[in-house]
């Protein structure tokens, strides 16, 4: 499976994670029942490929057309949907490229090793991923698939991101929720800048349509802690307006905001049965998925 080749996957994270994919499973077999599938193969699927017919093969499955236009005979395989399908939104925006730490992550890379770590874990179990970015609107559509070549794709997709433009979660989730049609699981990477009451009625309409939800809602350490101490320009990273304050002042009722953005979050996800983490950009990533992991088995 894709290793070195491309900067979010990195093998000494990919070892860890090789250790989570019982407890991996488990979650995803989690998920799955959440979804109410049927755990009986074959009841609903969906064709997937060609290979040759071998004996003991059902003859149902012959392609006809195909035996008709190569003179041999192919077998239909199909994807049981009993299979997770999962779609990953990570949020490319322009404050998705903060950093307070020049030789730190920001947000959206963190969120590329993430999504490629999930991708990794997903495919690796057979199950089915794709990945959206978006910022003011969908910008890459990768349905999911379960094939290493696939898993290729999606990382060369994340190489080439760059966060940039404003974002419109809201409206990207409601777009979402009416095009993707078959439940499933619905992962997003997101510091959600936006209005969180519109952002949670859109959250509830993934819900609605029966998709389960994980949000992982991104934060560089200096968003939650807020460590200025000079008079400083504070640039806005979606529309370049800048305001000069001098941190004493304003210190305690910016904590007490992001407190609260925080918790609106926490108790409405909660209540709309969204599993939500709060993701720290200076926790290794790859302990972080071992923590949820570890504790949706509990």
């Amino acid at each position: 499976m894709a290793k070195g080749r491309y900067r979010y996957i990195e093998p000494q994270a990919v070892a860890r994670l090789g250790k989570l994919n019982l407890v991996a499973r488990a979650v995803v077999e989690g998920f799955v029942t959440g979804l109410h599938r049927s755990p009986y193969h074959g009841f609903s699927v969906e064709f997937s490929e060609h290979r040759e017919y071998a004996p003991g093969d059902n003859l149902r499955d012959l392609d006809w057309k195909a035996l008709a236009k190569t003179d041999r005979f192919y077998i239909k395989r199909y994807e049981e949907e009993t299979n997770l399908k999962a779609h990953i939104l990570l949020d490319t925006s322009g404050s998705m490229g903060y950093k307070f730490q020049t030789d730190g992550l920001s947000k959206m890379e963190y969120g590329c090793f993430l999504a490629a770590s999930l991708s990794y874990l997903m495919i690796r179990q057979q199950d089915s991923v794709g990945i959206v970015t978006f910022d003011d609107k969908i910008r890459n559509f990768v349905p999911p698939h379960s094939t290493t070549s696939h898993l290729n794709v999606m990382l060369q997709k994340l190489e080439d991101l760059k966060a940039g433009n404003l974002t419109n979660v809201s409206k990207t989730f409601h777009d979402l929720a009416e095009n993707i049609k078959r439940r499933g699981l619905i992962i997003i990477i997101s510091d959600l800048f936006d209005e969180p009451k519109e952002v949670i009625k859109a959250l509830r309409h993934f819900r609605h349509k029966k998709h389960e939800v994980l949000l992982f809602h991104m934060f560089d350490k200096a968003e939650l802690e807020f460590p200025f101490t000079a008079l400083s320009d504070f640039v806005d990273m979606e529309t370049n307006e800048t305001l000069q304050a001098d941190p004493k002042y304003v210190r305690e009722d910016y904590l007490k905001q992001i407190r609260d953005f925080i918790e609106t979050y926490k108790r409405d996800c909660g209540e709309g049965l969204v599993d939500y983490i709060v993701t720290r950009t200076d926790f290794p990533y790859d302990l972080m998925l071992s923590a949820y992991l570890g504790k949706r088995m509990r």
